[in-house]
């Protein structure tokens, strides 16, 4: 059974200020539950839909359509803004959850293991981030941070810092290290001026042909240029 104390919390946590509060996000459908259970992650609470009834279940889920299971976890502690080895990826004011969560599982996908972000990118554990995500939240490390003082360290410890710009070089005729930070921006606005100065190569995804679009989706970009960034 669960209390009406208990779905009151849970209903909660749809918006982040009582996330942030108490500390806890929700997962849902079985894949998620799975991965959340299979993270390390403390999970508070494992609610069955045959355990505690369709109608309580569709109150508490996030889900237009209620999933058999779900599972309230614990957020893990920040993490200090460190250069981290390898190559990293930061994000300049990503707002989309959709945008987030794909980014997160681009990441995943390419073996980038830390997701630097600025603290005004929409919060991860955001429903729509948590579940376009497909899991890889609870695998890449996520730190909210302050871009400028990060780009800093990694160019303090000889480590380029790359950006993609509209006014970029080509992406596929620049030298590229596999050793850096790649910096993507905001879906509307791109990168922000004080964190573009700090950037050492400014890059660009060419279009070809004829067309007649002006920019990709950031989440596609991120694809793209990490891609770029493994093949070489």
């Amino acid at each position: 059974m669960i209390t009406q104390a208990e779905i009151k919390q849970i209903r909660s946590l749809r918006e982040k200020k009582f996330r942030d509060e108490y500390g806890l996000f929700v997962v849902e459908g079985e894949k998620l539950v799975q991965e959340a259970l299979s993270s390390g992650l403390r999970v508070v609470k494992l609610l069955r839909r045959e355990e505690i009834g369709e109608a309580a279940m569709a109150r508490i889920s996030q889900l237009s359509t209620p999933s058999p299971v779900l599972a309230v976890v614990q957020r893990p502690e920040a993490a200090p803004a460190a250069p981290e080895n390898g190559l990293c990826l930061a994000l300049d004011g990503v707002r989309d959850p959709g945008n987030l969560g794909t980014i997160v599982r681009i990441a995943d996908w390419f073996g980038v293991e830390t997701v630097f972000a600025s603290e005004d990118c929409v919060d991860l554990y955001n429903p729509k981030v948590i579940q376009s995500s497909m899991g890889s939240l609870f695998r890449v490390r996520y730190v909210p941070c302050d871009l400028v003082a990060l780009c800093r360290r990694f160019r303090a410890a000889g480590r380029p810092v790359y950006g993609t710009f509209l006014d970029g070089r080509d992406l596929y005729r620049e030298e590229l290290c596999p050793d850096g930070l790649v910096v993507m921006g905001n879906e509307a606005a791109g990168i922000r001026p004080e964190v573009a100065a700090e950037v050492d190569a400014r890059l660009l995804i060419p279009a070809f042909g004829r067309s007649g679009a002006e920019s990709l989706n950031v989440a596609a970009a991120t694809a793209v240029t990490l891609s770029e960034f493994r093949r070489r």
